[in-house]
């Protein structure tokens, strides 16, 4: 499939992985993208998961044919991109890889692959003939190795993990001809999961990347961007900045429903004051990877649990360290347990903020056994207290 002036498609979709990473869920599945730039010298740009190896190939002939491949250019090395790397060695003996200084310890590391290396660093230029490829590095989004291909002939740039999502592509690459509608979720998703701890390295790529003239952007994941690249761009800036909008992300956990209750009431309450934008979650049901996303598109978030063990439920504590290992920024926080016979949660929580640093709103709610009066004013309270500040921000 050619994007533009011999730049090809050469991915694939993987619809049959459940977890990426063995973690975050693949409703729509995931692509692997892969370009093939013919020129003078003929340019692959990523490989693919090992596992579709035998499409990539029949892919990547149905374009050359029999011809040699001079270079390839690994932009990002985890294995999803470049698994297929011993392989295409074994078809191409004399291809020179493509890299930084950091590329070629991981390939080592990963493959023990020998091969002919060109390090590139900073503003380096390889001229494949038409096409004029330019480098640069962008560390830490989200691999200490991470660096763009940018062709300053065409205009496009070869983004690795960079302004990607997951899903799967169906039938075509480029936005413009197709559907897109279930990408922006899933992008969001994707960088809150994948990319979410790196805030500032990325803001330092997408400096570099507004200094290019960009008239396409070819990731790793998901589709090619072309007309809706503004929007791209703009959805990882504020993502990347740690920005969010006014409302509450209510997250429960509850064996025999009482701490349910609670939530629902500091809901209700919140309502009551004006906010809007309200999700309640139960974190046994839903996938922390969708909580994670709706985290970091409000400013309020709502723990509450009981206690488990003389400790935290356990699904709340798992989810509290994925907030903590992400370092979101600039986020209110409440809290409420109960307990049965000895409490725990409520103090457990308390103590996870100091890994979390959010502020902390309004007074933390204890609830023994079962809702009363008194209980129930003190998580309306609660509820006050994150409306007063949410909207102390309008």
């Amino acid at each position: 499939m050619e994007l533009k002036a011999n730049v090809h498609y050469v991915g694939v979709n993987d619809r049959q992985k459940y977890l990426f990473e063995n973690l975050w869920p693949l409703p729509y599945g995931v692509s692997y993208n892969s370009y093939l730039i013919v020129d003078e010298k003929i340019a692959l740009v990523e490989t693919v998961d090992v596992r579709y190896f035998e499409v990539f190939i029949k892919k990547i002939k149905n374009v050359i044919g029999e011809k040699a491949i001079d270079y390839l250019i690994i932009d990002h090395m985890e294995p999803d991109h470049s698994g297929s790397i011993s392989l295409i060695k074994k078809y191409y003996p004399e291809i020179t890889i493509v890299g930084n200084a950091k590329t070629f310890g991981m390939i080592e590391g990963f493959y023990g692959v020998d091969c002919k290396q060109l390090v590139v660093k900073e503003g380096d230029t390889l001229d494949l003939g038409h096409h004029k490829l330019q480098f640069a590095l962008i560390p830490m989004v989200h691999w200490p190795e991470t660096m763009v291909t940018f062709d300053t002939t065409e205009g496009i740039l070869f983004s690795g993990d960079a302004m990607g999502t997951f899903g799967a592509l169906n039938g075509g690459v480029i936005d413009a001809q197709i559907n897109t509608d279930i990408y922006w979720s899933e992008m969001e998703r994707y960088y809150s999961n994948i990319v979410g701890k790196y805030g500032t390295p990325v803001q330092r790529a997408l400096a570099k990347v507004k200094t290019l003239p960009v008239q396409m952007v070819c990731p790793t994941h998901g589709p090619v961007w072309t007309e809706q690249l503004p929007k791209v761009i703009s959805i990882y800036d504020r993502l990347s900045k740690y920005e969010a909008q006014e409302g509450v992300v209510i997250v429960f956990g509850t064996m025999y429903g009482n701490t349910e209750m609670m939530a629902e009431v500091i809901a209700e309450e919140l309502n009551k004051q004006g906010i809007k934008n309200i999700i309640i979650e139960n974190v046994s049901r839903k996938h922390h990877s969708y909580i994670i996303q709706e985290v970091f598109n409000y400013k309020g978030l709502i723990l509450g649990c009981p206690t488990y063990n003389t400790n935290i439920y356990p699904e709340m504590e798992t989810l509290l360290g994925e907030l903590a290992s992400r370092d979101i920024k600039n986020r209110y926080l409440g809290w409420f347990g109960s307990f049965s016979w000895a409490g725990a949660a409520v103090k457990k929580i308390g103590e996870y903020n100091e890994k979390l640093k959010y502020e902390q709103v309004g007074t933390p709610v204890e609830m023994k056994q079962s809702m009363n009066a008194t209980t129930e004013e003190q998580c309306r309270e609660l509820a006050k207290a994150m409306a007063d500040r949410l909207k102390a921000d309008r």
